[in-house]
């Protein structure tokens, strides 16, 4: 399976990419020239389309077939790139919680041991014990 960074690395020119996407190579020019693709540029100044702006340009045929103006589409791939940061960053603060949630028990169990040696004054043995029946109990 490709890593991500895989599907923005520009490799098709703008004949490839108006093929893979059944689009006349000017309406590929037009939808750059209005933002809603970004290709990469070679040496020479070819445009090269990733995976991700085949993508992209498939999903905007997609919307301008059922009726959607370009300004539609505009405001629509907007939207979902705002939707897509949005549940990387809960992605990586449900992360976050779980590594504060181990801390927590790692911090919560070394609290626990260290009053029961206190307390009871024992080995690590009658430490143990002492943490055993108090999970059973």
């Amino acid at each position: 399976m490709p890593h991500s960074g895989d599907k923005d690395k520009p490799l098709y020119m703008i004949s490839v990419a108006a093929e893979l996407t059944g689009m006349h190579p000017q309406t590929l020019r037009v939808y750059e020239q209005k933002g809603l693709v970004n290709p990469g540029r070679s040496r020479g100044n070819t445009r090269l389309y990733s995976q991700n702006d085949i993508e992209r340009l498939n999903l905007i045929s997609t919307l301008t077939d059922e009726g959607i103006n370009l300004a539609g589409v505009v405001r629509i791939l907007d939207m979902r790139e705002r939707m897509d940061a949005r549940e990387a960053e809960i992605d990586e603060l449900r992360e976050r919680i779980r590594q504060l949630e181990d801390e927590v028990h790692e911090y919560r169990m070394r609290e626990r041991i260290t009053s029961l040696a206190r307390y009871e004054g024992g080995g690590p043995e009658q430490v143990l014990r002492g943490l055993l029946e108090g999970t059973n109990g």
